[in-house]
C-alpha cells in the first residue's frame, strides 16, 4: 500500500507566505521606530562602584547599544573588577555596575599586589592593606613583571592559594590569623599563624602535597595543644608523623 503524500493547497501556501512577509515587515518597522525614536535616547547613565564617566552614551538610542562590547571595553580598564554589568532601564537610562574582585591575599613583589581566589592579580586599595590579609612570599623569581588583571598559572602560586583556601575552610581555625605563606620552595612550603592576639604565633611547615589532609591533622594538633600555643615554635607536617617543636625544647 503506497503512502499518501500530504500536500498543502497552493492557496494556503500563498496565504502563509503573505502572512510571514507582513509579520517580518511589521517587526522591521517596529524595530526601526524603536531604534530611531528620540523617546528611547539615553538621558542618564547610573554608575555604581566607580567614578568612570559614560557620558558618551548619552543621546544614543538605548536599543542600538552593544552592551556586551561596552562591558568588555569597561572591564579592560578595570583590572580590579571581576565583571562590569550593563543594563537597560527604559525608556532612557543605562545602569552600569562594577563588580569588584574580592581579595584573598596579598602577594609580595616590588610592591604588594592583591589576588582573588581565581588567581587574578590586581592593585590593592588602602582598605585592603589594613584588612589583615595573609601575604604570599616566594614568588619574586617565579613571576616576573606581574600585571594587574592577569591570571598566572604557576605551581607555587596555586599551592599558596590552596593553603589559604583550606585554612579558611577548616572550622578549627576560626579566630586564628593566617599572617604569611612562603612558597619559595614548594617542598618546604609553610605558613605563619597567630592562634590568638596574646600569642607570639608559630610556623607550620606543610610541603606541597595533600594540603587538605594535613590541615585536618593540624586542626587536631592545635586542639590537643591549646595550652601550649604560646610555647610552640613550629609544627612540621611534611613527614609520616607530625613534629611539634617547642620554644623551650632542647
Amino acid at each position: 500500500m503506497k503512502k499518501q503524500k500530504f500536500k498543502l493547497p497552493i492557496k494556503i501556501i500563498f496565504i502563509l507566505t503573505i502572512i510571514s512577509l507582513v509579520i517580518s515587515l511589521l517587526i522591521g518597522y517596529i524595530w526601526k521606530v524603536l531604534t530611531t525614536s528620540d523617546f528611547f535616547a539615553v538621558k542618564q547613565v547610573v554608575v555604581r562602584n566607580s567614578d568612570t564617566s559614560f557620558d558618551y552614551l548619552k543621546g544614543r538610542n538605548i536599543f542600538s547599544l552593544d552592551l556586551r562590547f561596552e562591558s568588555w571595553k569597561a572591564l579592560l580598564g578595570c583590572p580590579d573588577c571581576r565583571k562590569v554589568r550593563f543594563a537597560r532601564i527604559f525608556p532612557g537610562c543605562v545602569f552600569v555596575d562594577f563588580i569588584k574582585r574580592k581579595p584573598m591575599a596579598l602577594v609580595k613583589f616590588y610592591k604588594n599586589f592583591a589576588i582573588d581566589e581565581q588567581g587574578v592579580f590586581f592593585y590593592p586599595s588602602g582598605s585592603v592593606e589594613e584588612a589583615g590579609l595573609p601575604v604570599i612570599y616566594g614568588l619574586e623569581t617565579k613571576i616576573f613583571g606581574p600585571k594587574p588583571g592577569t591570571k598566572y598559572n604557576r605551581p607555587e602560586l596555586n599551592l599558596a592559594l590552596s593553603i589559604i583556601g583550606e585554612f579558611k575552610a577548616n572550622k578549627t581555625f576560626q579566630g586564628f590569623a593566617l599572617k604569611r605563606v612562603d612558597v619559595a620552595n614548594a617542598e618546604s612550603a609553610g605558613f605563619f599563624v597567630l592562634p590568638r592576639a596574646e600569642c607570639p604565633g608559630f610556623e607550620v611547615r606543610i610541603g606541597a602535597n595533600n594540603i587538605r589532609g594535613k590541615m585536618m591533622i593540624l586542626g587536631g594538633l592545635v586542639k590537643q595543644s591549646a595550652k601550649e600555643w604560646a610555647n610552640i615554635k613550629y609544627i612540621d607536617l611534611r613527614f609520616k608523623e607530625p613534629v611539634i617543636k617547642l620554644n623551650n625544647a632542647l
